[in-house]
């Protein structure tokens, strides 16, 4: 069975899965997970991004899988990795962390057809209080959208949420970037928005893979992509950050497909 026969499709264009389709998609999770726990060794001041790198797309390899983002529009990298004001689709490359640098770590793999995509943020030595903050918000605002997730509800449910909880904090959602739905594909309907009016929007149905992958700034929401047409930053050159899991729509919630194996998905290990 192929992506276009598999389940079937709403009328938003949103394909429903089938229960044994759960399987393949905690697979490809938990390998993307279980990569971002080991990169966590990887990250210290004095190291490249390029080294990060190389190092998950040797592991991918190793694993027997494929990464989802080689080759993807021409970006030849296995991860994304955006550092301090880059909101996301930061290239790995030649320039070293310094101490106090956060960073976010984008991977997306695929096991047997499905795809796991996640990410999570990272810090090369001492954290600023600033940036602790900011990722303690980030962090909360992805699980307080995951707990949105339930039949019945709407995506307009999970943006809502996510944007109240953000906005009380003072800081502000990147509305540039969206979650998507995946499955055996990287990319499908629908949009995920991390800001929006509850109620609105396509409903819940148990079976829809997507992801919720909220973008934080401590300043301004507004970005601005940069002369190599991936690179995302914040206008104002404000600290951003990021957290992404893969989730699926089950008869009373979420089923989350890319946990930490490691419970390392906070970068202080809660």
């Amino acid at each position: 069975m192929n992506e276009e026969t598999r389940g079937r499709l709403t009328r938003d264009g949103i394909r429903i899965y089938e229960p044994g389709d759960y399987a393949g998609m905690h697979a490809a999770g938990k390998l993307a997970a279980q990569l971002l726990d080991e990169a966590a060794e990887h990250v210290w001041p004095g190291q490249t991004t390029a080294a990060i790198d190389d190092y998950i797309r040797a592991r991918i390899e190793e694993e027997g899988a494929t990464s989802a983002t080689i080759g993807y529009k021409g970006y030849q990298h296995a991860t994304c990795i955006s550092v301090n004001h880059v909101v996301c689709h930061g290239i790995p490359g030649p320039k070293t962390l310094k101490d106090g640098d956060i960073l976010n770590i984008d991977i997306t793999v695929i096991v047997d057809g499905w795809y796991g995509d996640t990410s999570r943020m990272y810090v090369a030595g001492k954290l600023s209080r600033k940036a602790e903050r900011l990722i303690q918000v980030t962090h909360d605002s992805l699980m307080v959208g995951i707990e949105t997730v339930k039949p019945g509800n709407t995506f307009g449910d999970i943006g809502h949420a996510i944007q109240a909880y953000v906005e009380s904090q003072r800081m502000s959602v990147v509305r540039d970037f969206c979650g998507h739905g995946l499955g055996r594909v990287f990319h499908a309907p629908p949009n995920v928005l991390h800001y929006g009016r509850a109620g609105t929007g396509p409903v819940l149905e148990e079976g829809m893979f997507f992801t919720i992958e909220p973008m934080v700034n401590l300043g301004r929401p507004e970005t601005k992509v940069l002369a190599d047409d991936w690179t995302a930053v914040t206008r104002d050159k404000s600290l951003s950050a990021q957290f992404e899991h893969s989730v699926g729509v089950t008869s009373d919630g979420a089923d989350i497909f890319t946990l930490s194996p490691a419970g390392r998905f906070h970068p202080t290990y809660d």
